[in-house]
């Protein structure tokens, strides 16, 4: 990104430097929040103003340039960080500035700025609401994927945030309609997953209606603070001006909260409870408010969230939850286990696991499955001291049950093959509903038929009974 400025445009200079916080003293035209100042001499470098004090402009050197020192003189630009937006972006990967990281040509029209949302009213109509099936038992069960609202995969290091959310992709955009698209935001994740990611949708043939956005563990915390609403930026455009149905994938937000601290803490200012600058929670909440839906379409989200020591009780993963409307939590003690998706069945919570939406018969084997699980987790310290055979038949029957759930709700991923060389697994609800319904009445699994059709053709359906065999 170059940046041209004339002289009239004289801002000031550079007074004082610590890390990313670049302090210019004002002497000449003030510029605008978020708007780019060039330093003289050098095109290609420039900083971001982020607010004023007392005569001066308190600025971000975005991309901790080294050329930078005390005394530079610096221009307005009159302009602001933009991204690329529309359909010459589909199947391309960019940074937070909006420059390409696919080492293909840059896309220099159709850019909008990142620091404006679309100003467009959010709607959501109750009585449309539409489910889409993601071929993994556990998400399809306990927390209904509903276009238009949110869902978070919450866990801490290494249990398999990452893995699902990619899996998620691969099934629910295999067999969409042209009207859908996915946009993936990786923030603050490994390098080397987003290349993974990058490849495995290539090679599935997903890549072509998927825009990236990435800003990873190498970039400065300004650009991993950016890297979010730059994809935000793009789907708000598909949603607003094309009528687009949007999967938004972000991979992860709590990489985002983070990065706004280390921005604050740059910043000077007072950090509250848990170390959280309080800004941190208003811009987490302003971003959330653009993944919303409207008359035009919709912004269906998946956000992973890592939990920092396994403690779910962090302000910042509960300040994200409580914006979220299922909540998929992964527990490592399950994870220990071989267990995949490593999912917690009493932690993990849903509002929209309803009669009204998911079906009568869905809503009451729900409320079966989570009452045999609060009975085995209450069970667990009873068996340790006397063991199982001392329990009452009903007793040990629910705890079998609870058993044989846990591992009913384990499943091999697609994006996993090349490595646990078992092949992906998709099932359909009814195939999930079908089988739950058999572990609580006693059934064996094989003597319920699965019924549906396969939505993503490379996935063939595990079998669940012979062809011999009537329906139960």
């Amino acid at each position: 990104m170059e940046l041209t400025y004339v002289p009239e445009d004289f801002v000031g200079v550079i007074s004082t430097i610590r890390g990313l916080t670049v302090e210019v003293e004002l002497v000449g035209a003030k510029p605008e929040s978020k708007e780019l100042l060039a330093v003289e001499g050098y095109p290609g470098v420039f900083i971001e103003v982020n607010f004023f004090k007392k005569g001066v402009a308190v600025c971000l050197n975005l991309n901790n340039d080294k050329v930078i020192h005390c005394g530079q003189r610096l221009f307005r630009s009159r302009t602001k960080v933009t991204v690329p937006v529309g359909p010459a972006t589909m199947g391309r990967v960019f940074n937070a500035l909006g420059e390409p990281l696919d080492k293909m040509e840059p896309i220099t029209e159709n850019r909008r700025s990142i620091s404006v949302p679309s100003g467009i009213t959010s709607y959501r109509d109750s009585s449309k609401l539409e489910l889409l099936e993601t071929g993994l038992k556990v998400i399809d069960f306990l927390t209904p994927f509903v276009k238009g609202r949110k869902i978070g995969v919450i866990g801490g290091a290494g249990v398999g945030k990452t893995v699902l959310t990619m899996e998620m992709i691969h099934n629910v955009t295999q067999g969409k309609s042209n009207k859908s698209l996915s946009i993936y935001c990786g923030v603050g994740e490994r390098i080397r997953e987003g290349n993974e990611l990058y490849e495995t949708l290539k090679d599935t043939d997903v890549l072509k209606n998927t825009v990236m956005f990435f800003g990873q563990m190498d970039a400065t915390p300004a650009i991993r603070s950016m890297v979010a609403p730059a994809a935000a930026t793009a789907a708000e455009y598909f949603r607003d001006d094309e009528g687009r149905d949007i999967l938004f994938f972000v991979d992860n937000i709590y990489r985002h909260v983070q990065a706004m601290t280390e921005m604050s803490t740059n910043l000077g200012l007072i950090p509250s409870e848990g170390g959280y600058s309080p800004m941190v929670f208003s811009d987490l909440r302003r971003l959330q408010d653009r993944l919303a839906s409207t008359e035009k379409g919709t912004i269906t989200s998946v956000q992973a969230i890592y939990v920092p020591a396994d403690d779910l009780s962090d302000p910042a993963v509960q300040a994200i939850s409580q914006q979220l409307d299922s909540v998929l939590v992964l527990d490592r003690t399950i994870a220990e286990q071989g267990i995949r998706p490593a999912v917690n069945l009493l932690k993990t919570t849903s509002s929209l696991l309803t009669p009204s939406i998911v079906g009568e018969r869905h809503y009451r084997l729900a409320e079966k499955v989570q009452s045999v699980m609060q009975k085995y987790d209450s069970l667990k310290n009873i068996i340790a001291i006397v063991g199982e055979n001392e329990l009452s038949p009903s007793d040990r029957d629910d705890y079998q049950n609870a058993k044989k759930l846990i591992q009913f709700f384990s499943q091999n991923f697609a994006v996993a093959e090349k490595f646990s060389g078992h092949p992906g697994e998709y099932y359909t609800l009814e195939q999930t509903l079908d089988g739950i319904e058999a572990i609580l009445t006693g059934k064996p699994l094989e003597e319920v038929p699965a019924e549906g059709t396969q939505p993503a053709p490379e996935q063939p359906a595990p079998e669940t009974a012979k062809p011999d065999e009537g329906k139960a």
